[in-house]
């Protein structure tokens, strides 16, 4: 939903812009302060839409306004006190402002964003890097023959070593552990005493520039400070003493009867006392379809009204509703470090006290301090340290170019591992609206061209998904759309109209009960049409069944190749979905998914019980997902997924965020992440090789410290140069599993398949 606030500029574009075509609109309701306007082309164009804001800003009653796109409607609140007597004249600019923003020479008026606040993970560059730097350009000026004293100088490179020392000091205090912080503080340490500084201040400058690219890598804490009403409109209305006010959501409380309109979100769980409406629940539970909602039956927060007007009592109210549920659950997941492993610490930190060992045997024996320093400075951590963040760091970089926000170095390494990946349904794996994919004829007095025409005739102008999808099926097959007569439309079961002459009911099996429509025939001839993944809309004319269109939630055009190149990588693919079994066995048939990788009515806490069942048997998960409902199972996963047009809530749990919608975003980041890792260990070579020889080379020969300087700092930015490699991207497409000598799948085929001879080999493995 797109919200502004008013214009400050009182200027009336009305007078001088011309629209130019009709735009049609309907008032959905015009309360005090308060109307909804349901204007079909604010579907399909969202410059007419930002036009029409900017119009609708300038008139001075206004206060905001803010366009509902899958409702079709522009809401508009104003201040009734400066409306006066002149309401009439206002409501004419408001009809007219529809009009004139059809104008494309109208400006546009961008929605105004609140500033970020600043991130929990902020650092501060001049604290951290300030006085390394320093301390190198100090060195360098000296050994240049600048007159600098060498206290001056000994004094920032200690200075600025003392992170290193804290870091050190905790882990001896917390850890009982000698790690590789204390031997570059040592060696620092042992350098500047004897007033080599260079040496130390660049080594330095390569540990603490390590760390902050490191720090870099991580993300934010932003899934703590999630809220359920972050998610919801900020106001609605309310019954008290018999008058509708509005109030804040976060002031509803049980037993309070909330108004709903068109295009608004339901605040609350409760149930219906008054009205008839038609509710999209797919963020909630995954439902493809809308359902309709009548007195006396449930509904729930965070789903959308798309039709119709209720009247809810307020069972249960903010965290206790069942999307509150779904959040506490997500709260309650666990929250890791979210910066890449310090794989220099893993390293290194087991040779700390074979490398002082070694140092100080070598100076004893030889009474050469230098010797015992130049070993000391060959440790494995500096170049480590510094390359790994920078290859980490350059992968975030080319994934967010090209349209993948991968937001920290621990989802990197996850994403590299997993062997799992578990999808919602319904708008990750299918585009999560209706689509015609099939015409019945149930009379041959009409073709399915005719039944296709008259169908989105009747249900033109609706904002019904289903009947959407009619009408644009109907316009993309260029057929052609009659003009109706005594048109009704009947919330929750169709519209009555007639068209070319023809009596026509187009809607639902309940209204051609209500309708005494025989379903017999159609029932006879087509005995499998209720056992697919389509749904049904049923057209009669004169009083019988013409034919019906068959409507589902169309496969993403990506999804069977992203799940054939996981497959061919090694790793699972299992299928969550709050849908029917019926909907979700057909959708994963035509995916190739195992029949037991499949979870259908699954509500949020059975999402978690499986992400957490499959984690727990050893398997590294990765869950894909864009609702509410999935939330919870995004932040149990391992390494998480969701979309740029997801839900608040998905999105801001998701490690990993597919910008451009487009679910091949993920084999990309997964080909990036395995090269990034794969980089990883390339740079541990790189700098563990060298350094390794030389430190063994020590101990038989005198070595200068310089020269270990050299030699340790050289391969570091030989690594460092190395990690930039992920800038240039991954290429290829997943590494396939390797592949089996000829006799040796024969010999397997033969021994797994001894009623099928070689011959029936299925065609995938003939290449073999």
């Amino acid at each position: 939903m797109t919200t502004i606030a008013r214009s400050a500029s009182p200027e009336s574009h009305l007078a001088t812009a011309v629209a130019a075509e009709t735009i049609h609109y309907q008032v959905v309701h015009w309360i005090t302060g308060r109307f909804r306007i349901r204007i079909p082309r604010l579907g399909v164009d969202a410059e007419y839409g930002a036009r029409l804001l900017y119009i609708v800003g300038t008139l001075p009653a206004v206060t905001t306004a803010r366009i509902n796109p899958p409702a079709r409607s522009l809401v508009v609140e104003y201040n009734p006190k400066l409306f006066g007597e002149a309401l009439a004249t206002v409501q004419g600019q408001i009809f007219e402002s529809i009009q004139v923003a059809a104008n494309p020479d109208v400006p546009v008026l961008a929605a105004e964003k609140a500033a970020p606040e600043a991130e929990s993970h902020e650092i501060n560059y001049w604290e951290r890097l300030g006085l390394p730097a320093l301390g190198l350009g100090l060195s360098l000026g000296s050994m240049m023959g600048l007159p600098i004293p060498g206290y001056v100088i000994a004094s920032v490179v200690i200075a600025g070593a003392m992170p290193v020392f804290k870091r050190a000091w905790d882990a001896l205090q917390e850890e009982k552990q000698l790690t590789i912080d204390f031997l570059d503080g040592l060696a620092i340490a042992l350098h500047t005493m004897q007033g080599h500084y260079f040496a130390p201040s660049f080594m330095l400058g390569l540990v603490e520039g390590g760390e902050v690219i490191r720090d870099m890598t991580a993300r934010g804490s932003e899934r703590a400070n999630l809220d359920l009403l972050d998610c919801l409109g900020k106001t609605a209305f309310v019954e008290r003493d018999g008058v509708e006010v509005e109030i804040e959501v976060k002031d509803i409380v049980e037993g309070d009867r909330v108004v709903v309109y068109p295009g608004d979100q339901i605040p609350v769980d409760g149930i219906v006392l008054r009205g008839t409406g038609l509710i999209d629940q797919c963020k909630l539970t995954g439902e493809s379809v809308p359902v309709t909602r009548s007195e006396g039956m449930e509904v729930f927060a965070s789903t959308l009204l798309v039709d119709g007007q209720l009247v809810i009592l307020a069972e249960r109210v903010g965290n206790n509703t069942r999307a509150g549920v779904i959040v506490g659950l997500m709260q309650a997941a666990p929250v890791h470090d979210t910066r890449i492993e310090n794989y220099a610490a893993a390293v290194a930190n087991r040779a700390v006290i074979p490398t002082l060992a070694i140092g100080t045997g070598v100076g004893l024996l030889s009474g050469d301090l230098n010797r015992a320093i130049a070993l000391l400075t060959l440790d494995l951590g500096t170049g480590i340290r510094v390359s790994v963040p920078t290859t980490i760091l350059s992968a975030l970089t080319y994934a967010a170019q090209h349209g993948v926000l991968i937001r920290s170095g621990r989802a990197i390494e996850k994403l590299a591992q997993i062997d799992t990946i578990v999808f919602d349904k319904t708008g990750t794996l299918t585009q999560g609206h209706a689509g015609v994919t099939d015409i019945k004829v149930m009379d041959p007095r009409f073709s399915a061209e005719d039944i296709l025409s008259m169908a989105a005739s009747a249900e033109q102008g609706l904002t019904h998904p289903v009947a959407e999808a009619i009408v644009r099926h109907a316009r993309e097959t260029n057929m052609p759309l009659y003009d109706c007569e005594d048109w009704e439309y009947r919330v929750g079961l169709g519209v009555v109209t007639k068209v070319r002459g023809v009596d026509l009911r187009v809607g639902s099996r309940r209204m051609m009960d209500q309708e005494n429509i025989c379903l017999n025939e159609l029932n006879e001839r087509f005995p499998d049409l209720n056992s697919g993944r389509a749904s049904l809309v049923y057209i009669a004319g004169d009083g019988h069944l013409i034919g019906v269109i068959l409507y589902s939630d169309p496969m993403r055009n990506e999804s069977p190749e992203v799940i054939r190149e996981l497959k061919g990588a090694g790793i699972t693919p299992h299928m969550l979905t709050g849908d029917v079994g019926r909907v979700a066995r057909a959708v994963a048939k035509d995916l190739d998914i195992a029949p037991q990788n499949i979870y259908a009515e699954a509500f949020p806490e059975k999402k978690v019980e499986v992400v957490r069942s499959l984690h727990d048997s050893g398997k590294v998960v990765a869950f894909c997902g864009d609702g509410i409902n999935d939330s919870a199972a995004l932040a149990y996963a391992d390494v998480s997924i969701s979309f740029a047009g997801a839900t608040d809530i998905a999105r801001e749990t998701a490690d990993v965020v597919l910008m451009e919608d487009d679910l091949r975003g993920l084999t990309l980041a997964i080909r990036i992440a395995k090269q990034a890792m794969e980089i990883v260990w390339q740079n541990t070579a790189i700098v563990a090789i060298p350094n390794i020889g030389a430190l063994l080379s020590g101990i038989f020969f005198a070595l200068d410290p310089i020269l270990a300087v050299v030699i340790n700092n050289g391969t570091a930015i030989l690594a460092e140069l190395n990690g930039l490699r992920p800038l240039a991207g991954p290429g290829g497409a997943l590494p396939l599993p390797p592949v089996k000598d000829t006799k040796e799948f024969l010999a397997e085929w033969e021994a797994t398949h001894p009623d099928h001879p070689v011959q029936h080999i299925p065609p995938q493995h003939r290449s073999v």
